[in-house]
């Protein structure tokens, strides 16, 4: 198990931007449908087999990013309601 911990079911995945030249972030996202036991995944609506190398590395902070973006926090991690 430890060679598929990069990686887990339903966890979105982008492709490395080199692997898909001219498609945005999102055209080069897919959601992991499947982990084998050598750390290959299969992905929903694509196929193959794909290893981690094909894909930017996992930035578990961005959606915590993009929220603090949207607004939902401030950046110091005050909740904007308590000021």
């Amino acid at each position: 198990m430890a060679a598929a911990a990069w990686a887990r079911p339903e966890m979105s995945v982008t492709f490395r931007a080199e692997i898909m030249p001219g498609r945005t972030r999102a055209e080069r996202t897919f959601k992991i449908s499947k982990v084998f036991p050598n750390g290959r995944v299969t992905l929903y609506d694509f196929d193959g087999e794909h290893r981690e190398g094909a894909f930017e590395p996992i930035n578990f902070l961005r959606e915590k990013a993009r929220n603090t973006l949207d607004g939902n926090s401030l950046t110091n991690g005050e909740d904007r309601h308590t000021r």
